[in-house]
């Protein structure tokens, strides 16, 4: 690739304007409501303090690993999913528009857990849920009808579903460095001031060394189940955002001459260290609950997720001294983490149809999350909203996700045997070296880690429909969705790239890359 194309091509996609914005918004991409409200129950369930060791060698076995292969794939081929694919080989363009998929329907479920949040960082300051927040939660906010699918619309829920669209459309509007970037360097340092006040709260109540006691005792027979290790490495991979095109999206975005493996360590261990502090914070808070209310730990914290978030947060705010303002802390925490997360994950969309289509940044913003928003306010600002969220993520994250990361695994590394230049790649300019060992895990060890994780799924959800929802519900809903994006994605793989568009697997070379940051 040439210097002049180069340099037009960078002004034409946009680029974050140093190394830092980019690794706050890659920082501010994987930390998420899964790092607040998941980790701290799975860690609990599977070992308590012992599932430290399985996540630890889950986070440098695998973690680590695939974040530097989603960055070496984008930060080389320089494009959105489909097109780093398509300059790899041409064929394997359909893995990108697998992963493109994949994000658009996250974003539109994900918008609506958002719109909760905004609402319930309201209710905090009144404890308008009452002396029940379960029933509040699901009867009068929800307003949850039986299972099925109705188009009964619940004003609560649309009105501030519509205003995060709206946010988030503007934001994305701005470009890579005025939007994403930018809307990260405000919200990442908010986020960890909000939550480790919530922290520092939650430590001061009444109890809340029974709670750290409970998450972190170690249950070292744990370490012999391979359940307990499968789950270090499914929430370490989720955790992430690894897989489904967030990272190389923002890797393509990335000055040449920038320190990618340096890099991912930095977010890989922010991510890692979020996440145990939520873990201290959360079980701290579930710790008082059970010393209040004479029960075990594990039963105040349910099943995590959202029942953790919007029902025991909720009733431990009714409980707890300064309950308004941990609960404003809590909810205001899990707003700004989604925001830039769902920024990421709709930054993936908006980029590939501008590569493929040859749209300007509005433009493109604009055909791409107003359809998605649209249907995100369809289905799930109506009663049977909930249903409908919690399969499609339960489907999405563990046979669209999981799969599409082992498919392109073992695609890139023996099929186009592409490991070799992306390590050369990634070792130009590289505080770390990459070497035979980053070639082996990605090559063997993560991928059957994650195959091991996947089969397991799939043969719980064979065998027990999930949480017995009506088989047309999981058919449509379930394995619909994650058989749909698949389709689609290869589909839309099938048209042709505008003309002028390299699809020769050719990077920046030294001239280029230089001439393009001058």
């Amino acid at each position: 690739m040439s210097a002049s194309t180069a340099v037009e091509e960078e002004k034409r996609r946009g680029a974050f304007s140093s190394r830092r914005v980019f690794i706050l918004a890659a920082i501010g991409s994987a930390v998420g409501l899964g790092n607040i409200w998941r980790f701290p129950y799975v860690a609990y369930e599977n070992g308590g303090g012992a599932f430290v060791i399985p996540y630890l060698v889950a986070l440098l076995t695998a973690g680590v690993p695939f974040l530097l292969l989603d960055y070496g794939i984008g930060h080389k081929f320089r494009g959105s999913p489909p097109l780093s694919f398509a300059r790899m080989r041409r064929g394997a363009e359909g893995l990108g528009w697998w992963q493109v998929g994949i994000c658009a329907v996250i974003a539109i479920y994900y918008a609506a857990v958002l719109a909760w949040a905004v609402r319930y960082a309201f209710f905090s300051f009144t404890k308008a849920w009452g002396a029940d927040p379960e029933t509040f939660f699901l009867v009068d906010f929800l307003q949850v009808s039986d299972p099925g699918v109705t188009a009964d619309p619940v004003a609560g829920v649309l009105v501030p579903l519509v205003v995060m669209w709206a946010l988030v459309i503007g934001l994305l509007a701005l470009g890579v460095q005025k939007g994403v970037g930018a809307t990260a360097m405000v919200f990442i340092p908010v986020l960890v001031l909000s939550f480790g006040a919530l922290v520092v709260a939650s430590l001061f109540l009444p109890g809340a060394g029974s709670g750290l006691d409970a998450l972190f005792t170690p249950s070292w027979s744990a370490l012999a189940e391979p359940t307990v290790w499968a789950a270090a490495f499914g929430q370490i991979f989720f955790s992430l955002s690894i897989g489904f095109g967030i990272m190389i999206t923002y890797a393509s975005y990335v000055h040449r001459h920038t320190d990618m493996p340096g890099s991912g360590l930095v977010v890989g261990f922010s991510n890692s260290g979020f996440e145990l502090l939520a873990g201290i914070g959360v079980f701290a808070a579930l710790g008082f609950m059970a010393q209040d209310s004479g029960q075990a730990v594990g039963e105040v914290a349910g099943d995590g997720g959202v029942g953790l978030a919007f029902i025991a947060f909720p009733a431990i705010i009714n409980e707890a001294p300064a309950g308004a303002l941990i609960g404003v802390l809590f909810f205001v925490s899990l707003v700004l983490a989604g925001i830039t997360s769902l920024i990421s994950i709709t930054e993936v969309v908006i980029s590939a149809v501008r590569d493929k289509f040859e749209l300007g940044r509005v433009a493109a913003t604009l055909l791409v999350a107003l359809p998605m928003a649209i249907v995100s306010v369809l289905f799930l600002g109506t009663t049977s909203g909930l249903y409908v969220l919690d399969i499609v993520d339960h489907f999405v994250n563990q046979f669209g996700i999981l799969l599409v990361a082992v498919v392109s695994m073992v695609v890139v590394v023996w099929g186009l045997r592409a490991l070799p230049q992306l390590a050369a790649h990634l070792n130009d300019h590289s505080s770390v070296r990459i070497g035979l060992w980053w070639r082996a895990l990605v090559g063997v060890v993560t991928p059957l880690a994650l195959a091991y994780v996947l089969v397991d799924a799939f043969v719980t959800d064979v065998q027990t429909p999930y949480e017995g929802y009506p088989t047309w519900m999981l058919a449509v809903f379930g394995w619909g969705s994650a058989a749909a994006v698949v389709v689609i994605g290869f589909v839309l793989a099938r048209l042709r790239w505008r003309s002028a568009t390299a699809l020769d697997g050719a990077t920046y070379d030294t001239d280029a890359s230089e001439e393009v940051q001058r």
